[in-house]
């Protein structure tokens, strides 16, 4: 049955043609191919969409959709899996443009009989380092979550409970209709954390597949610290723009899980990082992103 389901790879790009070119390259070589991949194009002006228009070929119908305007990595998810969706795919699998599926990927996330109640996802390895592009959460076997940072740090098994997945997540459209459309208006990095929140606060299990990689390149630096018992990660030198989408999500999104006290204790953490590593010139940009975050004013910046 798991063979025979019809599955939409989806992405967003943005003036980024050789590497959503890679991207779709890598689904073409996949040992079991989607049917559909459906790429949103956020008005690049390199000619990505053409480029990807002429290709021929392929062992699946790619559809490349001009996004009316640009609506980030979240607006241009959310539209290209409705469009997934209404294509008729019992499942949309999650990527970014520059997370290149190994051959045997999706073969290994359909190996299983399949559950329409459970997120499965593949790993996520940094190309350079051979560690995770993020630390992932997975099981502890007591009851609670610990971090993986490589394979090595895996629980064993072919398939390990995981929480706060995005990329390479795979979601089956019984998961989309109880959970919903993705947040668009995050617009960036706010997303991968706000809607496997909700797919966990349905109760719809996710599960890393030990045999599903994905090539991704992660941040050059990572700064791991602990705040009020929980992890907290801070990428130096970040551009002012993902800066201000990161905080200002964060900090909307704390605020609706946790409340206001957990907000702002988040949003101290990363003004003390900032200032201590970036240098206390962005704490005006932390600011902004701070008020916005609390008062919901989510969108384009």
């Amino acid at each position: 049955m798991s063979q025979a389901l019809k599955i939409a790879a989806v992405f967003a790009t943005m003036n980024r043609g050789q590497t959503a070119l890679s991207c779709v390259n890598a689904l073409a070589a996949q040992t079991r191919p989607p049917t559909w991949v459906v790429v949103a194009d956020n008005v690049s002006q390199d000619g990505t969409a053409e480029l990807l228009d002429g290709l021929a070929g392929l062992p699946f119908e790619l559809l490349v959709l001009r996004m009316k305007a640009n609506r980030g990595n979240a607006g241009g998810v959310e539209e290209a899996m409705e469009v997934a969706f209404a294509q008729g795919a019992d499942a949309v699998w999650i990527l970014d443009d520059d997370s290149w599926p190994r051959p045997e990927a999706l073969a290994a996330l359909l190996e299983r009989p399949w559950e329409p109640g459970v997120v499965r996802h593949a790993l996520q390895v940094d190309p350079q380092t051979g560690r995770f592009t993020w630390p992932l959460q997975v099981a502890d076997g007591k009851g609670g979550w610990r971090l993986a940072e490589s394979m090595d740090d895996m629980p064993e098994g072919d398939c390990v409970r995981s929480r706060i997945i995005w990329t390479g997540a795979l979601v089956p459209r019984a998961v989309r209709e109880t959970v919903g459309r993705v947040n668009g208006a995050l617009f960036i990095r706010g997303e991968d954390e706000e809607y496997p929140w909700r797919i966990e606060q349905a109760g719809f299990p996710q599960e890393a597949v030990r045999g599903a990689l994905l090539d991704h390149p992660g941040p050059v630096k990572l700064v791991h610290w602990r705040w009020c018992g929980k992890h907290f990660f801070f990428e130096p030198g970040l551009a002012e723009w993902k800066l201000y989408y990161k905080v200002r999500n964060m900090v909307w999104l704390k605020r609706r899980q946790a409340g206001g006290l957990r907000a702002v204790s988040m949003a101290a953490a990363y003004a003390v990082a900032a200032a201590v590593i970036d240098g206390p010139t962005r704490l005006p940009l932390l600011w902004r992103a701070i008020s916005a975050g609390w008062q919901g004013r989510l969108g384009k910046m």
